[in-house]
Formats: structure tokens, C-alpha cells, sequence
């Protein structure tokens, strides 16, 4: 499920939506009972203050894509306030948005249950969200054929390497979660910083013509890397970096909470990508012992079901980075490479594509699909340099990087 190619406009979504009704996550997650809605009113300043001083700059290589284009129709999801009227108020919207529900869509994707934690939400108006949200969102089945036709209308981003995009089958899908994992030092925070770049690039050159969303949880963002980056594909580098919307997270329910905040930026501006680095880091820390275990995956499991909904409704690129842990159990002494992905199988079957990433000789890595539905498990090589992610050259195998 990824993106369509579309115009780019400042008050649309990022892309029509192919509404695959039979392939919908709910959230359990970015719904706000009593603790979370003390944070509401923070967050909403924070959008506002973002959508003021952060509208979308253009590439500065001549295009247009991220100007107001409404003559042309309503694109992407639908925004919540057509669902006022027939007993829906616009004090009823505005706790829904509070909770991160800020299209027809998230409503209609989202269980009965989830919907009534919220502050002033009963199960007759529940209901009634649900029944007014079903007649616009499409929720039966559909023709293969169909399918398909949607299948191949849809974008990639580019990595920046040729070589990396052949294996991925054009570059990162979008309206999907993409799965990163390796060790230190091989490439992970650096494909974040070249995608948060290519984001912006128009469709005919690998991009997705929007923003970019970028929840740190290490501290690994680094703004003088973009500039380099964006240089290298035509763009301006301030530009570039109003365009990515930076956020730190410092514990697990602040870094879930960003997601509530991130569903109200995209309902105001054009967003093409969402990126985590990384994802387990700090449930590593707030979460110890096999007695939390289970609380710790349940609450990847919201955080892993929020980042699908957010890839459902505004068709965004999701990609995530993760840690890997040594296998110390009796089967290590015959697994010639024991790491493994943390996580467990909560972030196993909720990432669509899991792309493993090993150090190569000098600048160079090595990218294997780890898992995906559609892409075969083979790998190829790929390098780091000044610009981002490229294709490996003679010099980057005998270039030791820092």
C-alpha cells in the first residue's frame, strides 16, 4: 500500500487514498483517555505554531507542487468536520482531534471501544461516529482487478542509491511501515537523513513532494547533514530543513503521544514520510525484566497499529530503525550471524518490510530483505558519503568512514 503520484498541495493530503478495505489497521493507541487529554492543549499549540511558521516551501528548482490548489478538489483522506450535523457537534470534533482523530477515515477505522474512552464520547454517539463515518469511507471488498489498478498507480521514494531502490522494487513503499535493523555504524540514521531529503523531491524524481516527520528517540538527527543532502539533489538545504518537522522523544509515552500530534500536522499540510530512529530504544530503558514484558509489548503494539493507520489515512511512507540484540541461546553456535531484531513478533508482523542492514568493506553496506510479501530475499551493496546514500564506488570501498 503506498502512495499515489499527485499534485502537491498545502491544505490536501499527501495522497489519494486507496481505501483497501480488507487490509485496514485500527489503532488502539492514539486514543486519549483522562491522563492523555491533560496534553491536548500543548499539543494543539504546538500544531498551530508549526502550521504558522512552518508552511510548505517550495523545491527551488522551479516547481509549484506545494502551493493552495483547492479549485481542484478535495484529495486524500477526508477531513472530520464533514461529520458535523445529525447530532455531531463541533465540540464532539474537537475531542476527537485532541485524540489524534482528525479524518473520516480514523474514524472509521477505529473500534467502538477506543472511540468511547474519549472524554465526552458515549456509545450512542459512538455509534453514530461510526455510522456517519462508514457512508464516505468504503469498507467492503473490492475485484482483485481493481486492486491491482491501484497497486500501480502508487509512488516509491528513492534511497539515493540505484542499486538499493532495484532491490527494493523502486525505493521505500509508502502506506506501509518499513523496517530498518542492524548494528551501530551500518547506515540506518543515514538513510533517514537522505530519505527526509527525497521526500520533498517531486514524483518523476523519486520523491513523494511533501514533508518529512522526524521522532528522534537517540539524539541522532543532525541538521548539517541535510545540507550536503539536499545540495546534491537540486534543492535548497534551508528550504529542506523547514521541511522536516523534528521532534525528540525522551520516554515511550511521549514518543506514542507524537503520533497524536503528527495526525494533526498531517491533517493541516502535505506530508510524504514519517520516520522513527529508532523504535525499541526507549522501551529498552522504561521497560525491564520479563515482568514488564508483557506491558512493554502491548504498548509497541499500540505504538506499531498507530503507524499503520497514519500510513492507511494519508498514505505516507512510514520507516522505523531498530536495534538488534545477540542470540546467546543454544542455537547460536550454528547461526553464523546470531543477531536478531528486538521487538519480538510484535514488530515483526506489523512491519510490512524488514530490510537488514550489515557493514561492508569501507563506506560500503550491505542491505538483505529480511522479510517482505513481495521482494525476494537477496541483497545488494550500497555506500555512505557525503551526500547521503549512494551506489558504492571504487574509492567508498577503500574509504574508511568515521
Amino acid at each position: 500500500m503506498t502512495q499515489e503520484a499527485i499534485d502537491l498541495s498545502v491544505d490536501s493530503q499527501p495522497t489519494e487514498q486507496a481505501h483497501l478495505d480488507d487490509d485496514i489497521s485500527v489503532t488502539d493507541a492514539s486514543m486519549s483517555n483522562g491522563d492523555n487529554t491533560t496534553n491536548a492543549t500543548s499539543i494543539n499549540n504546538n500544531v498551530q505554531e508549526y502550521t504558522e511558521n512552518s508552511s510548505v516551501h517550495g523545491h527551488g528548482n522551479g516547481h509549484d507542487e506545494m502551493e493552495d490548489d483547492e479549485d481542484e478538489g478535495q484529495i486524500g483522506p477526508s477531513p472530520i468536520d464533514v461529520l458535523i450535523g445529525n447530532g455531531i457537534s463541533k465540540k464532539d470534533i474537537e475531542k476527537l482531534q485532541e485524540s489524534g482523530l482528525c479524518t473520516v477515515e480514523s474514524i472509521a477505522y477505529t473500534p467502538k471501544k477506543i472511540l468511547t474512552t474519549i472524554k465526552g464520547i458515549s456509545d450512542l454517539k459512538a455509534d453514530k461516529l461510526i455510522s456517519e463515518a462508514s457512508k464516505i469511507v468504503p469498507l467492503g471488498f473490492t475485484t482483485a482487478t481493481e486492486f491491482h489498478q491501484r497497486r500501480s498507480e502508487l509512488i516509491t521514494l528513492t534511497t539515493g542509491s540505484k542499486q538499493l531502490d532495484t532491490l527494493l522494487g523502486g525505493g521505500i513503499e509508502t502506506g506501509a511501515i518499513t523496517e530498518i535493523f542492524g548494528e551501530f555504524r551500518t547506515g540506518k540514521s543515514q538513510l533517514c537523513h537522505t530519505l527526509a531529503v527525497t521526500a520533498q523531491l517531486p514524483v518523476e524524481m523519486g520523491g513523494g513532494e511533501g514533508k518529512c516527520l522526524f521522532i528522534d528517540t537517540e539524539s541522532t538527527f543532525r541538521p548539517v547533514r541535510i545540507v550536503p543532502i539536499a545540495r546534491r539533489f537540486g534543492l535548497n538545504e534551508n528550504e529542506a530543513m523547514e521541511n522536516i518537522a523534528y521532534a525528540r522523544a525522551y520516554n515511550a509515552d511521549h514518543q506514542l503521544q507524537l503520533l497524536n500530534q503528527a495526525a494533526q500536522m498531517m491533517a493541516q499540510s502535505r506530508f510524504s514520510l514519517l520516520i522513527v530512529d529508532s523504535i525499541m530504544a526507549l522501551y529498552r530503558t522504561d521497560y525491564s525484566g520479563r515482568g514488564e514484558l508483557s506491558a512493554r509489548q502491548m504498548h509497541v503494539a499500540k505504538f506499531m497499529r498507530t503507524l499503520q493507520r497514519l500510513a492507511d489515512e494519508f498514505g505516507i511512507a512510514v520507516v522505523i530503525t531498530n536495534q538488534v540484540v545477540a542470540q546467546v541461546d543454544g542455537g547460536a553456535m550454528f547461526n553464523p550471524d546470531p543477531k536478531k531484531p528486538i521487538g519480538g513478533n510484535i514488530i515483526a508482523h506489523a512491519s510490512t518490510t524488514r530490510l537488514y542492514f550489515k557493514k561492508g568493506k569501507g563506506a560500503n553496506r550491505i542491505c538483505k530483505i529480511y522479510d517482505s510479501p513481495c521482494l525476494a530475499e537477496t541483497d545488494c551493496v550500497f555506500a555512505i558519503g557525503q551526500g547521503g546514500i549512494m551506489d558504492p564506488t571504487d574509492e567508498s570501498e577503500n574509504y574508511e568512514d568515521e
